[in-house]
C-alpha cells in the first residue's frame, strides 16, 4: 500500500471530533430507525389504497378506516392504521428510477445513481457526524448488509455499518465476533501496522489507526454491545407486541439497539417485487409486518422514546396502478407511499396526494433527496453541510429541501 492510499483510508480517524455535526441547534431525532421494505412495496395495498377504485385498480384487498382523518389502509394492515397518530404517511414520493439497483441506490443515499461517484448511505453520513456513542457502533444493519449502497461510498470505509451475523429470527442467531478473545488477533494486526507503515507515515497516522483498533475490538467485547444484541432479555409480553417473527424480532432488536446507544439502525424485511400474484404475497408477508410496525411504535411511546427516535419505512418504489395480466404489479416510480414518525415529526398528517388511481403526484411530490435532507435536518445535520471526498472533492449531505409541513 502507498503512502498516499494509506494516509487517505484512515485520514478521517485523527479528526473525529472535528468532524463531529455543527447546525447550531439541538436534534430532536437522536436516533433512526430506517425500514427498508426491499423490491418495491405497493402502495395500493399497503398506506394508498384506492376504496372507490374499479377492480384493475383496486386490487385484491379491501380498504379501512385508520386513526387519522381521510387517511384509509388496506385490510392487510389493522394493527398499524390504529396506530396512526404516532406518524404520519407521504403519498407523493417520486422518482425515475424504474430499475432496482438504481432505485435502491436513491432511497439508501438520497442521490441519483453516477458512474462518476459512489455516494454515501445514509446511515454513513450519520455514523461520520456523531460517532460512536455508549460504546456502540454508531450505524448498525439488522440482519446484515444487503448491498453495497448500504455502505460508505465516498468516505472512509471506517463509516461503514456493523453488519449481524445472521437474522435476528434464525435459531443460530448469533452477532459475528461480538464478545470473543481477540487480543492476540489485535497485538498482530497492531504489530503489522508499527512494522509497515511506521517509516511511512507520521506519528498521529499511526496514533489514529491505534485508536481506531482499541476502539474496533472494545466494541466487539463490551458488556453493553452483547446485552444490546440480546432479545432474551426483553419480557413475553414485549416480545408478543412485536411478534414472533422475522419482521418482529429484526424490530425489536432495532429498538434495543437504538435504545442502547446505536445512532442509526437499518433494517429490512420481506420481498415486494410482485410482479405476480400480489395477493398471495401479502397474505403471507403483510401480517408479519403489520404486527411488527404496530408494536415498534406502540413500544417507543410506552418508553418514552418516540419523541427522540425518528422511524422511516420506505421502498425502492411502488408499483403501477392497474393490476396487470398475472395478477400482480410492476415496478412504478412515478408515484408511492413512505411512512415517517416521532423524532420531531408532525405525526398524524397525510403528506402528498397520488389521486384516486395512484397514477401520478398530484400535490407536494417529495423527491428521496427532500425526503433525506429532512431526515438530516431533524438529526441536527444541516443538508448544506459538505463532506470530502479521498481526493477532496466536496459532496454536499443532501441537495433536497425540508419538508418543513412534517416537522
Amino acid at each position: 500500500m502507498k503512502r498516499r492510499s494509506f494516509l487517505s483510508t484512515i485520514g478521517g480517524l485523527a479528526l473525529p471530533s472535528l468532524l463531529s455535526a455543527q447546525y447550531g441547534r439541538e436534534a430532536k431525532a437522536k436516533n433512526i430507525i430506517y425500514v427498508y421494505l426491499t423490491g418495491g412495496i405497493s402502495a395500493q395495498e399497503t398506506f394508498d389504497p384506492n376504496p372507490f377504485a374499479d377492480s384493475e385498480f383496486k386490487g385484491p384487498f379491501s380498504s379501512i378506516k385508520t386513526k387519522t382523518d381521510d387517511l384509509f389502509f388496506s385490510d392487510r394492515f389493522p394493527l398499524l392504521a390504529k396506530e396512526t397518530n404516532k406518524f404520519s404517511v407521504i403519498k407523493s414520493m417520486t422518482h425515475g428510477q424504474a430499475a432496482h439497483e438504481r432505485g435502491v441506490e436513491y432511497m439508501y443515499t438520497g442521490y441519483k445513481p453516477s458512474p462518476a461517484i459512489s455516494y454515501s448511505s445514509i446511515g454513513s453520513v450519520i455514523s461520520h457526524e456523531y460517532g460512536v456513542q455508549n460504546s456502540l457502533p454508531p450505524y448498525v444493519t439488522v440482519p446484515d448488509t444487503p448491498n453495497q449502497f448500504a455502505n460508505a461510498g465516498f468516505l472512509s470505509s471506517q463509516y461503514n455499518p456493523f453488519s449481524l451475523g445472521s437474522d435476528p429470527s434464525s435459531p443460530s442467531f448469533k452477532v459475528k465476533d461480538l464478545g470473543q478473545n481477540l487480543p492476540a488477533r489485535k497485538a498482530d494486526i497492531l504489530e503489522l501496522v508499527d512494522s509497515r507503515f511506521k517509516k511511512e507515515v507520521s506519528d498521529d497516522a499511526i496514533v489514529a489507526m491505534d485508536k481506531f483498533y482499541n476502539q474496533a475490538f472494545g466494541l466487539m467485547a463490551s458488556q453493553k454491545a452483547k446485552d444490546a444484541f440480546d432479545i432474551s432479555k426483553e419480557s413475553e409480553k414485549t416480545k408478543d407486541l412485536y411478534g414472533d417473527s422475522s419482521a418482529g424480532k429484526r424490530l425489536l432488536i432495532s429498538r434495543r439497539l437504538v435504545e442502547s446507544g446505536v445512532r442509526i439502525v437499518k433494517t429490512s424485511f420481506g420481498s415486494w417485487d410482485n410482479h405476480d400474484n400480489i395477493k398471495t404475497s401479502f397474505e403471507n408477508q403483510a401480517p408479519q409486518l403489520d404486527k411488527a410496525l404496530a408494536g415498534l411504535f406502540q413500544d417507543l411511546e410506552q418508553r418514552g422514546l418516540l419523541n427522540e427516535t425518528l422511524v422511516v419505512v420506505t421502498s425502492e418504489f411502488g408499483r403501477t396502478p392497474k393490476i396487470n395480466k398475472t395478477a400482480g404489479r410492476d415496478h412504478y416510480p412515478k408515484v408511492f407511499s413512505t411512512i415517517v414518525g416521532g423524532g420531531g415529526i408532525n405525526n398524524g398528517i397525510v403528506y402528498g396526494s397520488s389521486g384516486n388511481l395512484s397514477m401520478e403526484v398530484e400535490e407536494n411530490p417529495v423527491l428521496p433527496e427532500d425526503l433525506f435532507a429532512t431526515i438530516f435536518h431533524l438529526s441536527g445535520i444541516s443538508p448544506e453541510k459538505e463532506l470530502f471526498t479521498k481526493d477532496l472533492r466536496p459532496i454536499q449531505i443532501s441537495k433536497g429541501k425540508i419538508i418543513e409541513e412534517l416537522i
